[in-house]
């Protein structure tokens, strides 16, 4: 053989190896160019597939063959190639078993002898070059050495054939998992999907059961879900081992058996056995930098998984973290509108605990003492204790909120909210956003969910004032309320049950609004089940005082200076006048009447003109002629003030002691009333506090001081 010759068959087969990766081509060169220095009438590439098996390339003259599977154990001892060396066999009839299929086909095609050098890729053979001859004795130590390089040649195209197949495969794979976004994009809980994600992912990286573990703070591991055979009381404990589970989760693992381990965990071979967990592959889920859980995917077959598919599940896993870091962050998002609602609801319930303190002690409390007050109060205590409906009537400020919260007081939701609302007050689009709550994007504006005041209501009662300026619309959804006992928020698909009882109040006639068609017939009867009329004022007026003390004790704090009483002719003001705006026209005309007065008595004075004008008793006082007071014919005037001028006088040069006045008045009136002090109050139209208060003030404690050396001065208001 000539050396030319080798490096020149070398040479050809080196060009082709690095010009195609075709195993076709680069064989039929490795046969051409070894015919040029080695004597053969065949010449077999045999690829090792796993631990025993080949898949044998035949070339002969040029010619190829199809590639065929065999098994070592096909060989016989003689004839089976060793793995680091190479093999010469001069006569092959002499060493074959005929019993061996391999050893039997050598013989059938009458070979002689052979020459076989290993495959090497570093020093693990991955297959063999076989060279046989018709003729005994063809190969020497020469052909032996020059079939070397040739065979090392040929390894070198296998690798790269094998690297390009990976790298196509792996691609391959990958393509295929790029449908997991297509499947996984539109949900945000992936186990939704997750038998879905199972099936996407099988067919390039086959498993038995695929299985989802969750790793909180503290180093608690969970198996939350898994494909296969259902699992009972899932989500499933494993391990709360601090330090030792986020070790467990927190590198990619590939476990051949885990029966084999040297340490086993009893948590983890228990749930090994139930999921039948012989080979495992493990690929940690990560959010934020942070350890989330891992992605299993499992067999019950030993070995099943190499390194070269943590490529393919790492993709997956990724594909899972990505999901499961949208359902992080969108029930991070869910938690805070929760806590944003359950805050708004907490500051509207403030409110209503403030509405119903004011109620217990405001200008809200049920102040009354006459018969058709009673009467409104007894009708409003029968129904209480129930579920009815109740329609509240009258004139505006008769009352009707405050029978409406002595209601809901006095039944059994007293312990949920009260929740007011004003129908008049808004307009129709935005009152069906307060009473029925909208969800974000329900409309321009809707940024936010928000709860309407029947949610706010729920366990308690919903108060609807003015219903009657309801439109249309906004009644058909309140009659499905009070039918069907639930609604929709604006925006919504769900229903949501009412559990509220409602309370409504009009000072419309509402018959005349059905006759117009402006109310509805049906939510009309369904409202009235209980009508409760409430009278005005004007017909009532055995309740105008009781209510004025009470209004004043409630708004002496909020003026500063507290008024220190009602005169008698303002009282009789008071009691004349018709009223026509109700209990709330005489709170206002109070509150200002505290205002002027700066902390002294109420007097006609301080009263709106509408009322000093229309009371006698306040126009004869307030009427003068020729610098007197005008008095009835035959009655006594009034005492005369202090330096002995009538009171309708002009004042004296030197002015007017007040001081004394106020203490000549609380004086007299002690000596009237033989020193019962809460008829002196009454006699001076004060509380019985604020007469205590002027008696210490004034030094009237002891027993002569009620009467004086001199004539009391009497403002004529009090009498």
């Amino acid at each position: 053989m000539k050396p030319d010759s080798l490096v020149s068959a070398l040479s050809l087969i080196t060009r082709v190896v690095a010009t195609t990766l075709e195993l076709k081509e680069v064989f039929a060169c490795v046969a051409e160019a070894a015919a040029t220095v080695l004597p053969f009438d065949v010449i077999i590439v045999e690829r090792l597939e796993g631990a025993d098996s080949l898949t044998l390339y035949s070339f002969a003259g040029g010619v190829a063959g199809g590639p065929q599977t065999a098994s070592l154990d096909d060989f016989s001892p003689a004839l089976r190639p060793p793995r680091h060396c190479a093999q010469r066999i001069d006569d092959l009839p002499l060493v074959l078993e005929p019993s061996f299929p391999a050893d039997r086909a050598v013989l059938e095609q009458e070979w002689r002898s052979s020459l076989v050098a290993p495959i090497l890729r570093g020093k693990e053979a991955v297959g063999f070059v076989w060279l046989g001859s018709r003729r005994p004795h063809t190969f020497t130590d020469e052909h032996e050495a020059a079939l070397r390089p040739i065979a090392d040649l040929v390894g070198l195209a296998l690798e790269h054939e094998r690297l390009w197949s990976l790298d196509a495969e792996r691609r391959r794979r990958m393509d295929v998992l790029d449908g997991l976004l297509l499947t996984m994009a539109p949900v945000l809980d992936v186990r939704e999907i997750f038998n879905q994600l199972s099936a996407v992912v099988q067919p390039v990286l086959p498993h038995d059961r695929l299985a989802l573990l969750s790793y909180r703070d503290g180093g608690q591991i969970t198996l939350d879900t898994v494909t296969g055979e259902p699992v009972a009381d899932l989500p499933l404990e494993i391990c709360t081992g601090g330090e030792h589970a986020s070790g467990y989760l927190g590198d990619d693992k590939v476990i051949s058996d885990v029966e084999a381990l040297p340490f086993r965990d009893e948590d983890h071979m228990r749930v090994a056995r139930t999921l039948g967990i012989r080979s495992l592959l493990k690929i940690p889920l990560r959010f934020d930098g942070g350890l989330i859980g891992a992605l299993s995917f499992i067999s019950s077959t030993p070995g099943k998984y190499s390194p070269e598919d943590l490529v393919v599940a790492r993709r997956v896993a990724d594909h899972v973290s990505l999901t499961l870091s949208h359902q992080r962050l969108a029930e991070e998002q869910r938690r805070a509108a929760e806590a944003r609602e359950r805050a708004a609801q907490l500051e509207e319930r403030v409110d209503a605990l403030k509405q119903e303190l004011e109620t217990t002690l405001g200008y809200r409390r049920v102040v009354g003492d006459s018969k058709l007050w009673h009467d409104v109060l007894t009708l409003a205590a029968k129904v209480a204790p129930t579920e009815t409906t109740v329609l509240l009537t009258g004139e505006s400020g008769t009352g009707k909120e405050v029978v409406a919260r002595f209601i809901h007081r006095g039944s059994p939701r007293a312990r949920g909210p009260f929740v007011a609302l004003n129908c008049a007050a808004l307009p129709e689009t935005l009152l069906e956003s307060e009473l029925f709550g909208h969800e974000k994007g329900a409309f321009t504006g809707a940024m936010a969910t928000h709860a309407g005041r029947i949610e706010q209501a729920a366990g308690g009662v919903l108060f609807l004032d003015e219903v009657g300026e309801m439109s249309p619309g906004v009644q058909a959804k309140l009659l499905r309320v009070l039918q069907e006992r639930e609604f929709q928020r604006l925006g919504g698909t769900r229903p949501i049950k009412a559990n509220v009882r409602v309370l409504a109040a009009t000072n419309r006639e509402l018959e005349q609004a059905l006759a117009r068609g402006q109310f509805r017939e049906d939510l009309y009867y369904r409202l009235r089940v209980f009508e409760i009329r409430l009278p005005p004022l004007r017909e009532r007026p055995e309740d105008i005082l009781p209510m004025a003390e009470s209004f004043l004790e409630e708004i002496g704090p909020a003026v500063g200076r507290p008024a220190a009483g009602i005169s008698r002719q303002a009282h009789e003001a008071l009691l004349s006048y018709r009223w026509p705006g109700n209990v709330r026209e005489l709170r206002n005309v109070l509150e200002r009447a505290s205002i002027l007065c700066d902390g002294g008595l109420i007097t006609v004075e301080h009263l709106p003109v509408e009322l000093g004008s229309g009371h006698p008793a306040a126009a004869g006082a307030l009427h003068r002629s020729g610098g007197a007071v005008q008095q009835p014919q035959g009655q006594p005037g009034p005492p005369s003030a202090p330096g002995g001028d009538p009171p309708g006088a002009a004042f004296p040069p030197g002015g007017v002691n007040l001081e004394m006045v106020e203490r000549d008045l609380v004086a007299k009136a002690l000596q009237e009333a033989r020193n019962n002090r809460s008829r002196a109050a009454r006699l001076l139209g004060i509380s019985r506090s604020q007469l205590y208060y002027k008696i210490q003030k004034h030094g009237l404690e002891a027993p002569g001081a009620a009467t004086a050396s001199r004539p009391a001065a009497v403002d004529p208001a009090v009498h």
